[in-house]
């Protein structure tokens, strides 16, 4: 199985094409069609392993395990953090849109596990 189409299957089971796969790793459109031609480089290859939720290695047929190298770790930033870096796509946001951004989220009533407002 080719490098192409092993990730045009995890794409489906996940729901996805592979112009939205490349779109959420923030690569060209076509980006990864062009793989059977060209070899990926390897930042681009990760992107689209990190969207899929595999490692590197199972797209690339090394493996048969989806996640042999790969843990899934939750990730938590607080908002009143100055250095916060926020992204979208694989594309920085503007400062403007982060600003914009951290006020909204601070409009919104705290809730608790239920989702009931306290």
């Amino acid at each position: 199985m080719t490098l192409v189409s092993r990730t045009k299957e995890m794409a489906q089971q996940r729901g996805l094409s592979l112009k939205t796969l490349a779109s959420k790793a923030g690569l060209a459109e076509n980006a990864i069609y062009r793989w059977d031609d060209n070899n990926p480089k390897s930042e681009n290859l990760e992107k689209v392993a990190d969207v899929l939720h595999v490692s590197t290695d199972y797209l690339l047929g090394r493996t048969d395990e989806m996640n042999a190298t790969t843990v899934e770790t939750v990730k938590k930033a607080d908002i009143d953090d100055d250095e916060l870096l926020l992204s979208f796509q694989g594309k920085d946001v503007t400062p403007e849109y982060r600003d914009a951004i951290i006020a909204i989220l601070r409009t919104m009533p705290d809730r608790d596990k239920d989702g009931n407002i306290i």
